[in-house]
């Protein structure tokens, strides 16, 4: 069994006119939100084994507040900057490519790219939109990476800031 976890990054800050979309760090309400969803994975028993994030300021702050709340070293954090403007079909080959010793593996990103993988993967469930600070778990039924396809997956959960407010 494999499970991967899509979070997309938290609520992003627009006040510095001057940084680059790579480079836009968190507003007020992502860094309340991050650490909130961190705090309902850690509910819902999440142990990851692999986290890895956008090399986007605002991916790898969100990446770093959640790991702090599941008790994963932010330090072990992968940081891919193909994660940053990659495509939903690509994505997929990415994580077809993650060793097999990892059974939890959390990609932290962006959409619309998220939102399209969570939806080829399980159509049945469309996602409309996978809002900032959301989450899809979706387990799969194999024991390879490779193996992974929506022939072998389910959605365990959907889960959002605003489901708490």
């Amino acid at each position: 069994m494999k499970t991967l976890y899509l979070l997309r990054h938290a609520k992003s800050s627009w006040k510095f006119e001057d940084l680059s979309d790579h480079d836009r760090p968190l507003a007020k309400r992502g860094r309340t939100d991050a650490p909130l969803i961190g705090q309902e994975l850690c509910e819902r028993k999440v142990k990851l084994d692999l986290m890895i994030s956008s090399s986007a300021v605002r991916a790898l702050s969100t990446a770093t507040l959640v790991a702090k709340e599941l008790e994963y070293d932010p330090e072990k954090i992968g940081v891919q900057e193909e994660l940053y403007r990659i495509d939903a079909s690509s994505l997929l080959h990415f994580a077809q490519a993650f060793p097999d010793e990892y059974d939890q593996v959390m990609l932290v990103g962006h959409n619309p790219t998220l939102t399209e993988l969570a939806n080829m993967l399980v159509p049945e469930k469309s996602i409309a939109n996978i809002p900032t600070a959301g989450v899809v778990g979706i387990s799969f039924d194999c024991s390879y990476w490779g193996q992974i396809s929506s022939e072998n997956a389910k959605l365990l959960f959907f889960d959002f800031p605003k489901n708490y407010r």
